[in-house]
């Protein structure tokens, strides 16, 4: 007999293990649970404004912000001179845009159409989880993507006598050895004089040395008379960390012959493109050499993202990985099935993800960062200040459902109040103080309870009459009964006759409890039936309750009316 009495025992101490994880799982009697996410995908969702989906964050896609729309929103700003005054500008300035976000390194495009990518079989792509921004970052560690010129308007299109530019790209290296190639632009540049016109190399190289990235310019830069070529390099002073992304960007402007290198935001190095490679003097500025072409990741093991080229002098205001201002997903009118339904509480698991790496500067991702902090219910504000606030609206009709208010929820407690038979739900999601992780929903159940049609009116009687039935009823005890439809037939155990003179079966009645059903046969048996309803949803259907017990009556001739 102890036997027995061990087993409950065990089932006692597992409560008291898992009893709080096993509580946020159990319904009670009579609630539903309809699922966003996990299994039952994302498709619900259908405004997402800097949101987006992304994978191998848990088993199924989450939703999150978006780093791609980052790197728009965050925008960079241009300048007269290295310490001129600031101001906002648009992505009319991009010459060049190639995001990797493609699935496949075949299928890689600069988005303004000026460069065509030419050769990617060398590389590879990422997954989302991977990628600095967007959905992918392209993997080097064989060979080069080659990018050329497409056309006139490109900013490298041969001839072209360029003004002010920027080149930035975002940089994973792996190791970060010694000469390894991370950019080159190689071209043959015309170099004319009074006694002849030799060509020679034009070449842009950006390759590593002691941990830091050198940038070269030969016969790149000329005179205004373009007979002399002025050689230029330039170095940053802080290491580069490997297996941790930094945000790289050069920025030349022709009013001055500055030339300023930026890593993740900082100033690296300030050098001169004029005569005495000071300021106040003739300014040497690109003129673009023939049969060019830019090669990315020739000797280079590591990733690449959001490469971009603008025809200003530019610099990112913002490089955090997130948008400060967050992002928002709204789903579609969920449809609860029944008018009235009680919401009585909104189940969602969720986390976040990211964070800045262990290395200095604000550049990414790196082995100690957090990758996947979960959270089940309550309110998601994370110690990073990375936090999802959520809403809730409901309407018996999805047309409506903008006019009714939107109620904030937290996540696993009652909802009070709310009743309808279509939902929607929103969430605001913002990103961490230092915009490098990002929170995520990974499931969201809604538990409620269907909405009861009005109850059937009581006692029934029909009154057979001359070509005519008079039938009453006492009321539904449902308070929200907005009317009564009444069926009739003259077959029986089926309701949905025709002939009478306000129409086929059933008959739409209104709030009365008496009414005179004209247009019947003499000497017929008919068979009667009441339902309330509470709601009309369209034309011809109502959420309707059961019927009233069942009548008969035959008119006859000479009947009083």
């Amino acid at each position: 007999m102890k036997k027995f009495h061990i087993i409950p025992k065990i089932v006692y101490i597992l409560l008291l293990i898992f009893g709080s994880a096993v509580s946020q799982n159990v319904y009670a009697i009579g609630e539903r649970i309809i699922s966003l996410g996990g299994g039952s995908s994302w498709t619900s969702v259908e405004t997402r404004i800097g949101v987006t989906e992304a994978g191998r964050v848990r088993p199924n896609p989450v939703l999150t912000l978006s780093s791609a729309s980052a790197a728009m929103a965050s925008g960079y700003v241009a300048a007269y001179g290295a310490w001129g005054n600031l101001y906002p500008l648009v992505e009319t300035a991009l010459d060049m845009s190639v995001s990797f976000d493609e699935n496949s390194p075949a299928l890689f495009r600069d988005i303004t159409g000026n460069y065509r990518i030419s050769e990617t079989s060398f590389a590879g792509v990422s997954g989302q989880s991977l990628a600095r921004a967007g959905t992918g970052a392209v993997i080097f560690g064989n060979g080069p993507v080659v990018v050329q010129p497409n056309n006139r308007s490109a900013l490298f299109a041969p001839g072209n006598r360029i003004r002010d530019f920027t080149i930035e790209f975002w940089l994973y290296p792996l190791s970060m050895e010694n000469g390894e190639v991370i950019l080159t632009w190689n071209a043959y540049a015309s170099r004319a004089s009074s006694q002849n016109a030799a060509a020679s190399t034009q070449r842009i190289n950006c390759y590593a040395s002691r941990n830091r990235l050198t940038w070269s310019f030969n016969n790149f830069f000329a005179s205004v008379d373009g007979l002399t070529y002025k050689n230029i390099e330039f170095s940053g002073n802080a290491p580069i960390i490997p297996r941790t992304w930094s945000h790289h960007l050069v920025r030349f402007d022709a009013a001055t012959g500055i030339i300023e290198y930026i890593v993740d935001g900082v100033s690296q190095a300030i050098v001169y493109a004029t005569a005495t490679n000071r300021e106040n003097s003739e300014v040497f500025t690109p003129v673009i050499g023939f049969n060019g072409m830019f090669l990315f990741g020739e000797k280079f093991s590591g990733l690449m993202d959001e490469f971009k080229i603008h025809s200003v002098f530019a610099g990112r205001d913002v490089i955090q990985k997130y948008p400060s201002a967050g992002g928002r997903m709204e789903t579609m009118a969920i449809d609860l099935g029944d008018n009235s339904s009680s919401v009585q509480k909104i189940d969602v698991t969720g986390g976040r993800f990211g964070g800045s790496g262990s290395g200095s500067g604000t550049g990414g991702t790196g082995a100690g960062s957090v990758q996947n902090e979960y959270r089940e219910n309550g309110r998601f504000k994370f110690s990073d200040d990375s936090e999802i606030v959520f809403f809730i609206r409901a309407n018996n009709n999805p047309w409506l459902l903008n006019t009714s208010q939107w109620i904030n929820f937290t996540p696993g407690e009652a909802v009070t109040g709310l009743t309808g038979r279509y939902v929607q739900i929103a969430a605001d999601f913002y990103p961490s103080s230092d915009g490098e992780s990002s929170p995520y929903i990974d499931v969201v159940n809604i538990v409620y309870i269907p909405g009861e049609p009005p109850l059937p009116p009581r006692n029934l009687t029909a009154a057979a009459m001359d070509g005519a039935v008079t039938l009453s009823w006492r009321h539904s005890l449902t308070d929200n009964t907005k009317g009564y439809l009444v069926y009739y037939s003259s077959v029986r155990g089926e309701l949905f006759g025709t002939g009478a003179s306000l129409g086929p079966s059933p008959i739409d009645v209104g709030i009365t409890n008496n009414i005179v059903i004209n247009g019947l046969s003499n000497g017929t048996l008919y068979y009667f039936a009441v339902a309330a309803y509470d709601n009309r949803t369209g034309e011809t259907s109502y959420h309707a309750g059961e019927f009233s017990s069942l009548v008969t009556a035959r008119p006859l001739s000479g009947l009083g009316r």
